[in-house]
């Protein structure tokens, strides 16, 4: 925040509003004067002022209730206020190879509803982007939700994505290398677009309510045959100079291993590597002990072993969390911890993801709060 200065006072306006509106949120119930008074430092007659100017929005109400902390206050009742979660909706969706889906939230990051539709593996960008138009569109009906209601929007897509929201990079989904997908989605839904890297948006869903919960360091693995990570270093996200960090799934190409369709292969049949199910179903066949599933899970942990070391390394985080979309994949969990521990100096705590094959989606929601408070709770000298 830049220096405030006495002339200012629209600045100063805009700083009260966020801590009103910030301790409001934080608070999830009815708060009186009083109480936000002393919850921001702000004289009654600031914070009162304050809360009729944010009524305006419709960002906060007034409550009707009267009684304060169990016990009933003789005399009038005293005013309480509310945040709005209300007051709009947040959209997150995944653009994934095989669904896209979507996740609709309150102000408050609350999950209201989801959907998700089939599509298929080569459809084109044009085709793929319906789908996350259909999609939404059928979330938003089912709700009763308004595009205009949509105050951000986030969304997880696989590839490099660049800070404007375009896809540098991307093999996984025909016709999506160039595209410009924020600025795309941004005239469908007509409310600020954020888009992020898949892994990229998992290790954020983790962290807000999932496994990674109240960790700082943290790479998230989405561990398909050609996998991706996400990392947070100090609580923020790690993007690199390019968009291109946790691109773990290219290491393969400096020749010195198997193809990742031959990894899983359990009779000389190349596994298609964005067929999850296929990849599910090698996973359940060594768990219920066939002998060449096992060997493929075996051949399959030692490359992601090299490919989560080299990371691990680098970052020394205090947790690794295993995710993605196959089903059976937290079997992984312990012989990635038994292998990582003979190649790293100090070995994290590897846990299986908390949220499956919702990550993506939560947080791509997450990306739109991120966005929403940064909005309200934010305030910026323009003169700083």
């Amino acid at each position: 925040m830049g220096q405030l200065t006495g002339g200012d006072p629209s600045l100063l306006r805009r700083i009260n509003q966020a801590a009103v509106l910030r301790a409001l949120r934080a608070a999830g119930r009815g708060r009186s004067l009083t109480d936000l008074a002393g919850d921001t430092g702000l004289s009654r007659p600031t914070v009162e002022g304050v809360l009729d100017g944010l009524a305006r929005t419709g960002l906060v109400a007034e409550t009707t209730a009267g009684e304060t902390a169990g016990a009933r206050r003789a005399g009038r009742p005293a005013r309480r206020f509310r945040f709005r979660a209300e007051a709009g909706r947040l959209l997150g969706i995944e653009v994934g190879c095989r669904r896209v889906s979507a996740v609709l939230a309150d102000l408050a990051g609350q999950r209201l509803g989801e959907a998700t539709r089939p599509v298929a593996t080569r459809a084109s960008a044009a085709d793929r982007l319906a789908g996350v138009a259909g999609v939404a569109g059928d979330l938003l009906g089912e709700h009763g939700v308004a595009a205009s209601g949509l105050r951000a929007v986030g969304v997880g897509t696989p590839g490099i994505v660049g800070q404007d929201g375009s896809v540098a990079l991307c093999s996984a989904l025909p016709g999506w290398t160039g595209l410009p997908l924020g600025e795309r989605l941004g005239e469908l839904f007509q409310a600020p677009v954020l888009v992020e890297n898949d892994a990229n948006a998992a290790v954020l869903g983790e962290r807000w309510v999932g496994a990674a919960a109240g960790s700082d360091d943290v790479v998230m693995v989405l561990a398909g045959l050609s996998p991706g990570a996400g990392s947070l270093i100090g609580g923020r996200l790690h993007r690199g100079h390019g968009g291109a960090a946790g691109e773990i799934g290219a290491l393969h190409l400096l020749g010195r291993q198997a193809t990742p369709e031959r990894l899983l292969a359990t009779a000389g049949t190349p596994v298609d590597p964005l067929d999850e199910r296929a990849v599910a179903r090698v996973l359940a066949a060594a768990r219920a002990g066939d002998p060449r599933a096992e060997e493929a899970v075996a051949r399959f942990v030692e490359r992601l072993t090299h490919d989560v070391a080299a990371l691990v390394l680098a970052l020394d985080p205090e947790l690794v969390v295993v995710g993605g979309w196959a089903a059976g994949l937290d079997q992984l969990v312990a012989p990635l911890h038994r292998e990582l521990d003979r190649y790293c100096l100090r070995t994290p705590r590897v846990v299986a993801s908390a949220l499956g094959a919702g990550a993506v989606t939560t947080g791509a929601v997450r990306l739109a709060l991120d966005h929403l408070e940064a909005r309200l709770f934010t305030v910026t000298d323009p003169a700083g």
